[in-house]
């Protein structure tokens, strides 16, 4: 895979290597450019598979022809690509085996919807009149009750017609099937992303089964996260689906909206990315896995867990993933308040009927614990040495900190995942480059006030992280710094399980490794239900022996919720 960076991340670079920021943020910049995922778009081709039938030669003439012409007549060449999906269907009726046909069938489907989307024609609405060999015939689709599920919201392209690559998309998943897996991306962006927690344009993976009745071919469009078969004519068949493509297209069309770096030293700058979101439509049979990235990252890092967990059926028959995204500059408590906020919200219009897993990498880890922890204001006084009725402060910094510092653990969740996570700091953050560091963070103004209000009635011990303003994200990952020693003289609530997976970079040292980043010492949990040292970096959320684990960890979750 090639290492790619755009012009504007090189015109970045030069300006951090001919400053004095060149030391900590030349590698950041690299890191932060690398190419999420990558997609472009191609005329598939097809390969007409070894067999002696007549009608499948005569049929494999037709796509062919089809594809020659789907420009200057798509009407004709969605002609033929009904006509051959139909054959293919008889074939496939008389024989559920025959893998040609099936192949045919798909790629006569997936060439329906692709010709749609060259001629600019659309079915959705009172359907399309199609010329054909043998007369004229309707194409359709099938209604769907959920509004969501309106083709017309929706431009359709199949998957097939996509070449991905990228550093989080390199496991491609698909399952064989009938049906054409297709990428449906939102026509607009959705005015109410927000308060529906879900993501500012649609993306979503669906698979079209074209059926036939009479002179009508319906399509439809269904859901492999939510179906495992689909039925044509009476036969029940695997539905086909692809997992990867729909989230490269996502990752590619909004991974550089959100940049990482930026929004950890401007996150005033990026404080409407502060957002609870649901990737897929919501499910209440189904548990929700919560997923919380860390420092200097967003949700498209989870990308390859993503794929890989849902190759797994059960996994896909059980649960829903949402992610929790915020400005990583921000210091974790004040993050971990407003998901509760969103939390309280989200669950208002979306009621759980079963408890939450949350998975938590790095400083999102840090901020996971906190929702498992029962604070009263042991938290406040520990730091500020007297009650919240005794601390002198204005009103707007004492609800700020009230919210930050005095909280209950969440009762809707029922297990923690915590990989790599700096639970007690990490020494990175106390020494200079750390420091330096932590300085080009710009403090919000929200916390800017109160950090002037907090200085002012503070006293530090010698062994202190001692700061003159609001404390930012680097800060609260130092060991030294207030609220992390004494958040660990709190103990999680009982009853709620928790797992730990820690990276070694496959040395096998443990308990003295590190992952480069956060020692074991670190990550390492008393009363952890389980601990699994993985041969990685800090990055061990993205190895294969973590999805592993994490697939075990929720099979054991779904036997035992």
């Amino acid at each position: 895979m090639k290492f790619q960076i755009s012009e504007d991340c090189l015109l970045k670079l030069k300006e951090c290597l001919g400053s004095p920021l060149r030391l900590i943020l030349a590698s950041a910049f690299l890191a932060g450019c690398a190419t999420d995922a990558t997609i472009k778009e191609r005329t598939p081709r097809f390969q007409q598979l070894h067999t002696v039938s007549t009608q499948a030669m005569g049929r494999a003439a037709a796509l062919i022809h089809a594809m020659r012409f789907v420009h200057e007549k798509p009407l004709v060449a969605i002609g033929e690509n009904i006509q051959a999906a139909r054959t293919a269907l008889q074939e496939l009726e008389a024989n559920p085996s025959d893998v040609v046909a099936l192949h045919d069938y798909n790629f006569a489907v997936s060439r329906i919807l692709g010709s749609l989307r060259i001629g600019r024609l659309e079915p959705w609405g009172k359907g399309l009149v199609v010329p054909t060999a043998t007369g004229s015939l309707l194409l359709t689709h099938k209604p769907d009750h959920r509004p969501q599920w309106n083709p017309t919201l929706y431009n359709f392209t199949p998957a097939d017609e996509f070449t991905i690559g990228g550093k989080y998309v390199e496991e491609h998943s698909t399952r064989p099937g009938v049906g054409a897996p297709v990428v449906a991306v939102g026509r607009h962006t959705n005015p109410d992303w927000r308060s529906n927690y879900t993501t500012r344009r649609i993306y979503y993976g669906v698979t079209a089964v074209a059926r036939f009745k009479g002179n009508i071919c319906e399509i439809a469009f269904e859901d492999p996260l939510e179906k495992e078969t689909t039925v044509l004519d009476g036969r029940t068949f695997p539905l086909s689906a692809d997992f990867t493509v729909p989230l490269a297209v996502m990752l590619a069309s909004t991974a550089p909206q959100v940049p990482k770096l930026e929004r950890m030293l401007f996150p005033e700058k990026y404080a409407e990315t502060a957002h609870l979101a649901r990737i897929e439509p919501y499910d209440p049979k189904k548990t929700v896995v919560l997923l919380v990235h860390g420092l200097m990252d967003s949700p498209s890092t989870w990308a390859p867990m993503i794929i890989n967990l849902r190759s797994d059926p059960y996994i896909r028959r059980h649960y829903q993933f949402w992610f929790y995204s915020y400005p990583s500059g921000y210091p974790y408590p004040y993050s971990a308040s407003l998901l509760r906020k969103d939390l309280d919200d989200a669950e208002r219009m979306f009621p759980l009927s079963k408890p939450i897993v949350v998975i938590g990498h790095s400083m999102g880890g840090c901020i996971s614990r906190l929702l498992i922890t029962d604070t009263g204001d042991k938290l406040w006084t520990l730091i500020f040495k007297k009650p919240p009725a005794r601390t002198i402060l204005s009103a707007s910094t004492k609800k700020l900190l009230t919210d930050t510092l005095i909280f209950q653990h969440r009762p809707e969740i029922g297990r923690v995942i915590f990989i790599s996570s700096p639970l007690r700091g990490s020494e990175m953050a106390s020494v200079s480059l750390g420091r330096f560091g932590s300085m080009l963070i710009r403090t919000p103004g929200t916390l800017l006030a109160a950090g002037n209000d907090v200085f002012k009635v503070t006293t530090f011990n010698r062994s202190d992280l001692k700061l003159k303003r609001a404390p930012n994200s680097i800060d609260t990952l130092s060991p030294r710094n207030r609220f992390v020693k004494n958040i660990n003289t709190i103990p999680v609530v009982p009853g709620i399980p928790y797992h730990t997976i820690i990276g070694d970079r496959g040395k096998g040292d443990s308990p003295k490794s590190s992952d480069g980043v956060v020692p074991y010492w670190s990550s390492h949990m008393e009363g952890a239900e389980s601990e699994c040292i993985v041969p990685s970096d800090h990055s061990a959320h993205q190895n294969p022996k973590s999805f592993a684990e994490v697939r075990r960890i929720l099979k054991l979750n779904g036997e035992n919720p």
